[in-house]
């Protein structure tokens, strides 16, 4: 692969953006290479939490401009099909069966700045900054628009969405699109550290399950949710997991998974 890059440690698997020259900015290519790294990451059999950081000053710097501008170009219908591309790879990550993880190092701009939006969590240094700028170049934040929405609230997406403003990374956190502020000297420790921390107390199974049931539920009527978090209920009950963290709870077994 070119532009991203795929190794585990520890139990946790590292998808890397190695584009730093364009602060990997989303080219057709680096999308394809992502859509791979995520699909190895999620059936890896050594890898329980998926991490995604950057090589470079930038997080992402969003998409390559100058293959925006050679879409123009493009019919409809191949424009379609571009975004489709894009539109698989935010599913793909926000429906990963592992807790996906942001390690933001830099600037997170545009469509990077979706890419952080649909980890599960996002770890970010003081000076990182991140915003939706496509207003300002006469373009829409279409794709990513849907998952901050869900993420962060209408107010708060409109905000970003509409202004085109970059926020510092506290206002993000106060927004509710970082979930932690660390140091550039520890950034890459605390993400470690959190993602050990949840690889040792919590089962992969049930992570997997309740990820996938926060998804689901967002969408549903109030009683076709709670149906539905029953029968999630039920089955999650009939799982080996389930079955082990009982036993040892009830048996004062200290429990590792």
């Amino acid at each position: 692969m070119n532009f991203v890059t795929y190794h585990t440690e520890n139990r946790i698997g590292y998808i890397t953006l190695n584009r730093p020259e364009k602060r990997n900015a989303l080219s057709h290519e680096l999308v394809i290479e992502l859509k791979a790294c995520f699909a190895k990451a999620e059936q890896d059999e050594h890898a329980k939490i998926i991490v995604l950081k950057a090589n470079g000053e930038a997080f992402c710097a969003g998409a390559d401009l100058g293959y925006l501008q050679k879409l123009q170009s493009f019919s409809f219908e191949e424009n379609v099909a571009d975004s489709n591309h894009l539109k698989e790879l935010l599913l793909q990550i926000y429906l990963l069966k592992k807790v996906v993880i942001a390690q933001v190092q830099g600037h997170a701009l545009a469509g990077g700045c979706g890419l952080a939006t649909i980890c599960d969590f996002v770890f970010a240094v003081p000076e990182a900054k991140f915003g939706y700028t496509e207003v300002k170049i006469g373009f829409i934040p279409a794709l990513v628009s849907v998952f901050l929405i869900k993420k962060i609230g209408e107010q708060k997406a409109k905000h970003l969405l509409l202004s085109g403003e970059l926020v510092q990374a506290q206002s993000a956190v106060e927004m509710g699109l970082v979930s932690f502020l660390v140091s550039k000297n520890e950034l890459e420790k605390s993400v470690e550290a959190f993602a050990l921390k949840m690889i040792h107390n919590n089962s992969g199974q049930s992570m997997e399950l309740t990820k996938r049931l926060i998804a689901d539920v967002q969408s549903m009527k109030l009683e076709a949710a709670l149906d539905h978090a029953a029968h999630q209920n039920a089955k999650a009950r009939a799982t080996e997991d389930c079955k082990k963290g009982i036993a040892a709870f009830l048996n004062k077994q200290e429990l590792r998974w």
